[in-house]
């Protein structure tokens, strides 16, 4: 299948509010959120004031939205040629593209402006370099040509941990920087599955996804080894951060499921059921660890 180099807007559709919010990924920020909050009862040991939190909450929330926007734009034709993305204002021309990057570049705009005045210039600075990393790290220069594409992809999705710590501690310390690591090296084992789900869309769209041109069985060595990375990433946090028993038990119990679905994966040579199985575990794995991370600052 070819894909267009091209979407038109119809001239008979009309975007309305809802085309606009799909633009934003609205699942994707739910899961940032998931970091960001914990993260920041970590960096506070405790209660965060509550204008602090909603300021560093918002800001995040436009910074990943503004960068999913222009994601959009960039990637209307793969888009297009996929069935799970067609329906997105940009790919079905629902949405034109002077309309989409003017929406991206004002929630960008937001995100910096909200952060920098009502929080601080570090986590308007760390907002603006996700923004930077998703579009043109990932989207530009990686998606269509690797398939290593979501490993170095995903740091941009690691930045939300950076800017949850920085607006209570106004600095990075390395507690932070092993959460971020947590979530660098969680990646490919969430997305990695999905692929395999949906290797006919990526095949289609000419996207070098590894579960789109690689065997399950291949697929599945590489999530079974980005699993261990992310449960020994998990474990050092405790040690940097002061973290006691309740975290511990958590990140070994969750860590310890999570390679069960990971293997269980490899012993099915990456079959699609077994791939799903393991992407719902990666999501309920990272929320286990990050509210470990938050509970932890009030049990401390």
């Amino acid at each position: 299948m070819t894909v267009s180099p091209e979407v038109r807007v119809r001239p008979e559709a009309r975007a309305g509010v809802r085309d606009y919010v799909l633009l934003t990924k609205p699942r994707i920020i739910e899961l940032l959120l998931v970091t960001t909050i914990p993260v920041m009862f970590a960096a506070a040991r405790g209660w965060v004031p509550l204008g602090l939190l909603v300021c560093t909450v918002l800001g995040g929330t436009l910074a990943a939205a503004s960068a999913n926007v222009y994601n959009c734009v960039l990637d209307r034709d793969i888009d297009a040629a996929m069935r799970r993305t067609a329906h997105r204002g940009t790919a079905s021309g629902v949405v034109g593209v002077s309309q989409a990057l003017a929406f991206a570049t004002s929630l960008g705009v937001a995100s910096v402006a909200v952060l920098g005045v009502f929080v601080n210039w570090l986590s308007a600075a760390l907002a603006l370099a996700a923004i930077a990393a998703y579009v043109g790290g990932y989207t530009v220069l990686l998606k269509r040509r690797t398939a290593s594409n979501i490993v170095w992809g995903g740091v941009a999705g690691c930045f939300p941990v950076l800017i949850g710590w920085a607006a209570v501690e106004g600095r990075i310390s390395a507690a932070a920087v092993a959460l971020f690591l947590l979530v660098f090296f969680w990646t490919p084992p969430h997305y990695w599955p999905l692929s395999i789900k949906f290797a006919d869309d990526y095949n289609a769209a000419g996207v070098p996804m590894l579960g789109a041109v690689a065997s399950g069985t291949t697929v599945a060595r590489a999530v079974v080894r980005y699993t261990w990375a992310t449960v020994a990433v998990s474990l050092t946090y405790a040690p940097l951060s002061g973290a006691g028993l309740a975290y511990w038990a958590v990140a070994m119990t969750a860590g310890a499921w999570f390679l069960w679905e990971a293997y269980r994966l490899r012993a099915r040579a990456g079959e699609p059921a077994a791939a799903m199985r393991v992407f719902h575990a990666s999501i309920t794995y990272l929320t286990l660890v990050f509210l470990a991370v938050g509970v932890d600052a009030f049990l401390r």
